[in-house]
C-alpha cells in the first residue's frame, strides 16, 4: 500500500526524498539555517522543486553557504555568480544573499548563533499544527511576521511573511504536514 504524502508533494524523486526525510525535521544547524534563508529567498516566485533541483549549484557557487565568506563577497563575486546558469541569476536575489549574510554576522554577535535568534520566534519549540488538507495551511503566521519584521529591521532581504512561513515549515520550526501524511505522526513524537 503506497504512503500518503501532503497533497503539495510530487511524484519527482528529488521532492520525494525532500518531503519524507527533511521538511519539517528541526533545524538547529546555523550553516543549514542560513541556507534554508537563501533558498527560500530564492525561491520567491518559482517553485521549491526548481531550487531543489539547483540546491547543490548553490552550494557551490556559494563556498557551502559559509556565512561569513558570503559576507565578504564584492561586486565582482557577484557579478560572477550572475553568470552561473545553474543558480536563479536574479541580481536582486544574489544580493540579498549577500546582505542577508551580513546582517546574520551581527545576529550571531548579539544572540549567540541564528539557531538561537530564529527559534525564539516560536519559543524554541516546534509548533504542532494539525491540518486536514492543504487548503487549511496557511502562507503566514503572526510567528512568522514577527520574524520577517525584524529581519528586514536588521537589513536582511527577501524575507516576507510568506518567505520565512516557507523557512519555519521546512526548517521544523512548525510541523505542516497534513494529518493524514504518513510524516505527520512522525514528527508529532
Amino acid at each position: 500500500m503506497p504512503l500518503t504524502r501532503c497533497a503539495w508533494v510530487t511524484s519527482d524523486p528529488l521532492y520525494l526524498d525532500y518531503h519524507d526525510h527533511e521538511w519539517g525535521v528541526p533545524v538547529h544547524d546555523d550553516t543549514r539555517l542560513f541556507e534554508f534563508l537563501i533558498l527560500e529567498g530564492a525561491q520567491a516566485g518559482l517553485s521549491w522543486l526548481t531550487v531543489l533541483r539547483k540546491r547543490e549549484a548553490y552550494r557551490e557557487a556559494f563556498d557551502g553557504f559559509d556565512v561569513e565568506a558570503i559576507a565578504h563577497y564584492d561586486d565582482a563575486k557577484i557579478a560572477t555568480l550572475l553568470t552561473n546558469a545553474s543558480i536563479i541569476r536574479n541580481r536582486l536575489k544574489v544580493e540579498a544573499a549577500v546582505r542577508n549574510a551580513r546582517a546574520v554576522l551581527k545576529i550571531r554577535q548579539e544572540f549567540g548563533s541564528l539557531d538561537r535568534y530564529l527559534w525564539q520566534f516560536v519559543d524554541g519549540q516546534p509548533i504542532v499544527n494539525a491540518w486536514k488538507s492543504i487548503a487549511e495551511v496557511p502562507a503566514e503566521t503572526p510567528e512568522s511576521r514577527a520574524m520577517s519584521k525584524d529581519l528586514r529591521k536588521r537589513g536582511c532581504n527577501f524575507v516576507g511573511p510568506t518567505i520565512c512561513y516557507a523557512l519555519m515549515q521546512a526548517c521544523g520550526f512548525v510541523n505542516d504536514h497534513t494529518t493524514d501524511c504518513f510524516r505527520y505522526l512522525e514528527m508529532k513524537s
